[in-house]
């Protein structure tokens, strides 16, 4: 975009100062939870080697921190998890979660992780119906697994689950009660992506007043958001203008119900949209983007922002028209950017400039007429192969793609049961 600019092409409004708000960060780091959040895709279950190979790919490419999975869900779990601290990797620091439980700190130490995000709710409804616990309870045992993880010589973070549903004086007398018992972050989770972006920076802008007037308080604040509204990445950036320095990600925007913000979104949107710094090798993000999408079996949208097949595939003529005068005319950014290549599809709605320029590649030359004729057959070809598609197909396809997804069935589930009854 900065080459567009300088060549007088285009105005970039992201860049006007009264955009920008004066809270934005010179620098965000990337806190990557693929092989967790990621992880509880339904359907997805990891091998060691496949967790070990993301892992390191995830630090190839500048993930600051890489939480690679749940020591406390189950003995494989937290040998995968040992395993992958074992490896060490080169620049991003290894972690793990923990309810606020010392049996699931205890794990996470046993594993030899260096970071350690515990995570309670501090949402009344939470409290009440699932934790069953007063809020004076829940800040005993909070304060109580921060100190004994500090104890032990971790790292320990605080993500307070079910933030952007919880009492906002609350939230910060939980967050106060971490940073005192020893908190390196703390974590504003909209768990149910539940916000709009103005909320979170409502949100964001509270704690702050709360937290912030005393230093001691004034701790890296990070966000983690779900997609059930489609505004994970939205509400992840707003939190970022607000000073938010950690966002929480997932590659290909996997994990829970619609899943987390996507990595390739908030760290393109960031470096793109906010010229702010990630620490992302961005040109390899694409390749992060198919490993994971290979490992985890779940085939992305084809018209996925940044890493679908559509995302930098152009079909109308009058778009690919303007590809072929100038890349910059139908593209926001270049696709080498990440990692990938621009792409002509062609279809009903191919334009006579893209043919013309086929045959010019191909060393062939037309007259318009043949061209003309060349343009309309393209054009009439792709129409007769959609009336030939099949809908019995495309729904033969899709329960295909269900097989993908495993698990444990009912009967299954029930035979185990009865079993060990």
């Amino acid at each position: 975009m900065e080459n567009l600019e300088k060549a007088g092409l285009a105005v970039n409004y992201n860049r006007v100062g009264e955009t920008r708000p004066d809270s934005l960060p010179k620098r965000i780091h990337i806190w990557d939870e693929t092989l967790r959040d990621g992880e509880q895709t339904p359907g997805v279950a990891l091998t060691i080697d496949e967790k070990i190979e993301i892992a390191k790919m995830l630090d190839e490419i500048g993930t600051s921190i890489v939480v690679v999975g749940f020591p406390a869900v189950s003995e494989e779990e937290q040998k995968a998890v040992a395993t992958i601290a074992r490896e060490g990797l080169e620049k991003a620091i290894v972690g793990a979660p923990a309810r606020a439980v010392i049996s699931d700190i205890d794990a996470c130490i046993d594993a030899g992780v260096e970071e350690i995000p515990i995570f309670i709710a501090t949402s009344d409804f939470r409290l009440k119906y699932q934790l069953r616990m007063t809020r004076e309870d829940m800040l005993e045992r909070l304060a109580r697994c921060v100190e004994y993880g500090k104890e032990h010589g971790v790292t320990i973070d605080y993500i307070a689950e079910d933030s952007t549903r919880s009492d906002i004086d609350f939230l910060c007398q939980a967050y106060k009660t971490a940073i005192d018992a020893g908190a390196h972050k703390i974590c504003v989770a909209d768990t149910v992506g539940f916000v709009r972006p103005l909320v979170m920076k409502h949100i964001m802008r509270e704690i702050k007043s709360q937290l912030w007037k005393k230093s001691k308080y004034k701790v890296p604040i990070a966000v983690h958001c779900h997609n059930d509204f489609g505004l994970a990445c939205a509400n992840t950036l707003a939190a970022v203008e607000e000073g938010a320095t950690y966002t929480h990600v997932c590659v290909n925007g996997y994990g829970e119900r619609a899943g987390n913000a996507a990595f390739e979104e908030v760290v393109m949107s960031i470096e793109e949209l906010y010229q702010v710094d990630t620490g992302i090798d961005t040109e390899k993000i694409y390749r992060l983007s198919k490993l994971v999408e290979k490992h985890f079996m779940v085939p992305l949208p084809l018209h996925k922002a940044i890493t679908g097949d559509n995302a930098f595939t152009h079909s109308s003529g009058i778009h690919s028209h303007g590809q072929l005068t100038h890349s910059m005319t139908y593209e926001p950014i270049s696709p080498t950017r990440i990692g990938r290549r621009r792409e002509f599809h062609l279809g009903k709605f191919v334009g006579r400039h893209f043919v013309e320029y086929l045959l010019k590649m191909g060393g062939i030359s037309a007259t318009q007429e043949e061209i003309r004729q060349i343009t309309d057959r393209v054009k009439i070809t792709h129409e007769d192969l959609k009336k030939g598609q099949s809908k019995d197909q495309f729904d033969t396809i899709k329960e295909d793609l269900q097989e993908l997804r495993t698990g444990v069935s009912e009967r299954e589930f029930w035979a185990i049961v009865f079993d060990t009854i």
